[in-house]
C-alpha cells in the first residue's frame, strides 16, 4: 500500500473560479502561489485576470502564466504528498483556463449590448454547465466580469431559469474594488455573496485584513502574533524551491486575497454553506435578515472573542482570521516543503481525525436534549507519518457561532468538557441546561429547539512544521418538554430594564 493512501481524502472537490487583478500589487501573486499548493482539494474552473480601482486600464493574465510555469517545476513533488484520489492538476490544464476580463474599469463594460470578455464567456460556460455542485467565484479585485455575466443571465433566460443559475453561485469578494459590486448586491439579493462592507477603500475595517494587516493597519495591537508574517520568516520558509521562488515580497500586506480560499480548505474546521460557522477564511453573518434568509443571501463581517498572545481579550472581526494564523502559516510552510521534497518521507503530513467513526472533513451533526451528557471518541485518529504518540488533542467550545449579537458571554453558556483519558482522545461534554440554551433571549420563554453549539477538536502533530487538523461537532440543542425558561425575562427589552431597576 502506498503511504499516500493513508492521507486525508475528501467527499468532493469544490468548484472554484478565481477573478484577480493580479499585478496591481504583489499580493494577488502571493495568493495564487498559495492557492496552487491547495489545488488538489479543488476543481479549478477558471483563472481570470481583471481590473480594479487600482488597475483600471489593463489586465495581466501573463503573470498568472508565469506563476503556473513555476508550479510546473513543483507539481511532480507535490503529487508525492497527496491522496492518489485527489491529485494536483497539471500545469497545462491550469494554463488552459487562464483568461482575461475586459481591460477597462467597472461599469464601462456592463450593458445590454456589450459582449462578454473571454473571461466572462468562461464564467458563463461554467455557471451553465450541467453540474449541480455550487460554483465558488473568488473575487480578488473588481467584479465587473461577474456583473457582465449576471446581467446576461437575467436578459437571456426566463426568470425561473435565471434564478436557478444564480442559485449555483457562491461568491466571496475581497471588499468592493470597482463600481459594480454594490450594484450586484442590490440587483441580485438571492446570490450567496460574502463581502466585508465598509466605507470605500477603508480596508483596515475588513475582516480579511486579519490575515496579515495588524502591523499595517494597527488593529488589535498585541493580540495577533506577526512573527510568521515577517519578510524574514517568509524568505526562510516560503520563498524557496521552484514555486516558492515565484512568491514576491509584499508591498502593503501579504496575501489579502487568500481568505477567499482559506474559507474552503477541507481541514475539518469550516462549513462553507454556513459562513457564520467560522473558518480560516473568517466568520460572516447575514447582512439582511428581513426575509429570514429566504431571499437575501449576502453575508458581512461578524466578530469573535479571542485571547491574544498578550493575554488580553479581543472582540474583533479581524480576529475571526488571525486567531488561526499560526496553524495556516505552518500549513503553508509544510506545503512549500512538499514542493521541494522528492519523497513522502521528506515531508510532514496532516493528522487524520476520526471522531465516533467519522473521519472526513464534514462536521458531525447531532441533536441532544439541553443538559444532557455526550461522549466523543477520537481514538481512531492517526498520524500518517506514524508518530501517533506525538499527537496533541485540544477540545474547546467555539461559542461565537451560536450568538446572535456582540455579547457572546451573555448569550452562550459554556459547555463543560471532561477528558476521559490523559491524552484527550475521549471526552464527555455536559450541555448547558434548557434555561441557558433553549430559551428566547429577552422573554426567556422556553423553546423546543434552541442554540446550535459548536464543539471543536484540534489535533496537532509534532512534525516540522507542526500541522493541525480539526473536527467540528454541531450540536442542535432540544427541549422537548419545554423545561426551564423564566428567570427574569420580559416581552421586550424596555420591560426587562424596568424590572432590573
Amino acid at each position: 500500500m502506498l503511504p499516500t493512501t493513508t492521507l486525508q481524502s475528501f467527499p468532493a472537490k469544490p468548484r472554484v473560479f478565481i477573478i484577480s487583478d493580479i499585478s496591481n500589487e504583489p499580493d494577488d501573486a502571493e495568493s495564487l502561489v498559495r492557492y496552487l499548493l491547495y489545488s488538489n482539494q479543488f476543481q479549478t474552473e477558471g483563472l481570470v485576470a481583471c481590473t480594479s480601482t487600482w488597475l483600471r486600464n489593463k489586465t495581466c493574465p501573463q503573470d498568472m502564466i508565469k506563476i503556473i510555469d513555476a508550479y510546473a517545476g513543483a507539481v511532480d513533488n507535490l503529487q508525492k504528498h497527496t491522496h492518489p484520489d485527489f491529485p494536483y492538476p497539471s500545469a497545462d490544464y491550469l494554463r488552459s483556463i487562464v483568461k482575461s476580463g475586459p481591460p477597462v474599469y467597472g461599469f464601462a463594460v456592463v450593458g445590454d449590448d456589450i459582449p462578454l470578455s473571454e473571461g466572462g464567456d468562461l464564467l458563463l460556460e461554467r455557471i451553465t454547465a450541467p453540474d449541480d455542485q455550487p460554483l465558488w467565484v473568488l473575487c480578488w479585485g473588481g467584479v465587473n466580469v461577474l456583473a457582465q455575466v449576471l446581467l446576461k443571465i437575467r436578459n437571456q433566460y426566463p426568470a425561473d431559469q435565471a434564478g436557478a443559475l444564480r442559485a449555483k453561485l457562491r461568491v466571496y469578494t475581497i471588499s468592493d474594488q470597482d463600481d459594480t459590486a454594490a450594484w450586484i448586491r442590490t440587483q441580485f439579493p438571492d446570490v450567496f455573496y460574502i463581502s466585508s462592507v465598509h466605507g470605500w477603500n477603508q480596508y483596515g475595517m475588513a475582516a480579511w485584513t486579519g490575515i496579515s494587516g495588524d502591523k499595517y493597519y494597527h488593529f488589535d495591537q498585541g493580540g495577533p502574533d506577526f512573527s510568521k508574517m515577517t519578510k524574514e520568516w517568509i524568505k526562510d520558509n516560503i520563498q524557496i524551491g521552484p514555486l516558492g521562488s515565484a512568491y514576491p515580497d509584499y508591498m502593503f500586506i501579504p496575501e489579502g486575497d487568500t481568505p477567499t480560499f482559506l474559507y474552503l480548505i477541507q481541514n475539518g474546521l469550516g462549513v462553507p454553506e454556513d459562513p457564520s460557522a467560522g473558518s480560516w477564511g473568517g466568520r460572516y453573518q447575514l447582512t439582511d435578515v428581513s426575509t429570514a434568509g429566504q431571499q437575501a443571501r449576502h453575508f458581512s463581517d461578524a466578530k469573535d472573542v479571542v485571547v491574544g498572545q498578550d493575554g488580553r481579550t479581543y472582540h474583533s472581526n479581524h480576529a475571526t482570521i488571525w486567531r488561526w494564523r499560526d496553524a495556516f502559516q505552518n500549513d503553508f510552510a509544510a506545503r512549500i516543503r512538499w514542493s521541494t521534497a522528492g519523497s513522502f518521507g521528506e515531508g510532514n503530513h496532516h493528522p487524520v481525525v476520526n471522531v465516533n467513526g467519522s473521519a472526513g472533513p464534514a462536521p458531525i451533526r447531532v441533536e441532544a436534549e439541553a443538559g444532557s451528557v455526550l461522549r466523543f471518541d477520537a481514538r481512531e485518529t492517526y498520524d500518517p507519518d506514524g508518530r501517533d504518540g506525538g499527537l496533541k488533542f485540544r477540545w474547546w467550545h467555539y461559542r461565537d457561532p451560536s450568538a446572535t449579537q456582540w455579547t457572546v458571554h451573555f448569550e452562550v453558556d459554556e459547555m463543560q468538557i471532561r477528558l476521559l483519558d490523559g491524552g484527550g482522545r475521549q471526552v464527555e461534554v455536559q450541555l448547558p441546561g434548557p434555561e441557558k440554551c433553549c430559551a428566547e433571549l429577552i422573554s426567556r420563554k422556553p423553546v423546543p429547539r434552541g442554540q446550535v453549539l459548536h464543539l471543536i477538536l484540534e489535533v496537532t502533530d509534532d512534525g516540522t512544521p507542526s500541522l493541525t487538523s480539526y473536527k467540528r461537532i454541531m450540536i442542535q440543542t432540544t427541549n422537548k418538554d419545554l423545561r426551564g425558561g423564566g428567570g427574569g425575562g420580559a416581552d421586550n427589552i424596555a420591560d426587562a430594564m424596568k424590572e432590573q431597576a
